[in-house]
């Protein structure tokens, strides 16, 4: 015999068919896109409730309006696993249930990021205040009252329906766009760092035929800046934006550039000056800008920090300060110790690493061994001994990274 609280919900009832609760095979799992091209009568109905005859009446009634496809639970300990492994279109859901009760079904499946947007219709014989409060704090779509009326049934779960259908869409529209704007800022980030690359490149051709310098010391700096525990986003900048430390050098003479020899301090003094070339990159010079001499590392800061991109303002700081040294004897600034932006003092070790582990037309490629001892003795006078370390920290990293992308002749 049923209890009274089950009593009371068949209370004017039409005789309902008497079969077991109708139950699906597990499907595949849709996506809110999928879902969206279903009509109303063509939605996954989930009713759990313990008593059965209650599960039978309800899909009597959506029978009748023409609704199909059903899946029953009258156990409230295997409802959560069937709704992970359904994701119907809507749930009827009972509170007072043995074992697992109705709220804390509801609970659970909010609480889920793939089933939280459900419509769960909660049915109940009972007219308790708190609990139907506390059934909508839980995230209840709607109440359904026992004896349930057919006339009342309907409508709700058709708009239930409707209303996920339609939040399907805008989530579906919304995951798309997001997608596409995924896509296109990937793509735009893509083609700035090339064109970023190939500026770098461009001015390192004058004195390195592969041009694989900059892309060395790009790879060298990201290597650094992770050894230091730089967080992912400092190191990428860095590593974009390094390349472009000598960009400056476009505008030297070959005379100078390509000497195979030490310069001589006139010859070292045009080295530093900048170049009008490089600057009519990004825009016209003034008849002032062209009677201006800077060096060629703040021509790479000219050249580079009228933009507001993140990327080239770093790389107008490395541009300007790669060649400042720890103890003060760099320039163009002669600035001293951590007054050197960051950036700058990593490109340093990075650079000048390159530059001796490399042949170059003054000088043939050093050894690897002389290349650290050199870099050693450059500790607390050109190099930021802490940078220094995480140098040396990755040395087999630096190596590896140096033959991936050795100079071809």
């Amino acid at each position: 015999m049923m209890n009274a609280r089950h009593d009371q919900s068949a209370v004017g009832l039409a005789d309902p068919e008497q079969q077991p609760p109708q139950t699906r095979t597990p499907r595949q799992t849709c996506s809110p896109s999928e879902s969206v091209e279903k009509t109303p009568k063509q939605a996954i109905i989930m009713v759990i409730d313990d008593e059965p005859i209650n599960i039978k009446v309800v899909q009597k009634y959506l029978k009748i309006a023409g609704y199909e496809n059903f899946i029953a639970i009258s156990d409230p300990t295997k409802a959560l696993d069937t709704i992970t492994k359904e994701h119907p279109d809507i749930v009827l859901l009972d509170i007072m249930m043995p074992e697992v009760d109705g709220l804390q079904i509801l609970q659970e499946i909010r609480n889920d990021e793939q089933l939280k947007y459900t419509p769960v219709v909660i049915l109940t014989a009972s007219s308790d205040q708190p609990t139907k409060q506390k059934a909508l704090e839980l995230g209840a779509t709607d109440f359904l009252a026992k004896p349930i009326d057919p006339a009342d049934l309907i409508p709700r779960l058709r708009n239930a329906i409707l209303i996920k259908a339609h939040n399907d869409r805008t989530r579906a529209y919304a995951e798309t766009l997001e997608q596409e704007v995924r896509r296109r800022t990937e793509e735009l980030t893509q083609s700035r760092l090339e064109v970023i690359h190939c500026l770098g490149r461009a001015a390192e051709y004058r004195d390195n035929e592969t041009g694989q310098h900059v892309i060395r010391v790009g790879r060298y700096v990201g290597i650094i800046a992770r050894a230091m525990g730089l967080d992912n986003g400092m190191v990428e900048l860095l590593e974009h934006a390094s390349p472009l430390h000598d960009v400056g050098k476009i505008g030297i003479p070959d005379a100078i550039l390509l000497k195979p020899g030490k310069l001589s301090p006139e010859e070292f003094e045009v080295m530093q000056k900048h170049c009008q070339l490089g600057r009519k990159v990004f825009h016209r010079l003034s008849d002032d800008e062209h009677r201006e001499y800077l060096t060629h590392a703040e021509l790479g800061i000219k050249m580079i920090g009228i933009t507001s991109s993140p990327v080239l303002e770093m790389a107008g700081g490395i541009a300007l300060s790669h060649h400042e040294k720890w103890d003060g004897t760099g320039y163009p600034l002669a600035l001293a110790g951590e007054d050197i932006p960051l950036g700058g003092r990593i490109t340093a070790v990075a650079d000048v690493f390159d530059a001796l582990s490399s042949k170059r037309p003054y000088k043939p490629a050093f050894p690897r061994q002389k290349c650290f001892a050199i870099m050693e003795e450059g500790r607390g006078k050109h190099f930021d001994p802490r940078v220094l370390d995480a140098f040396f920290s990755r040395a087999d990293e630096i190596i590896k990274t140096q033959i991936d992308h050795a100079d071809l002749d």
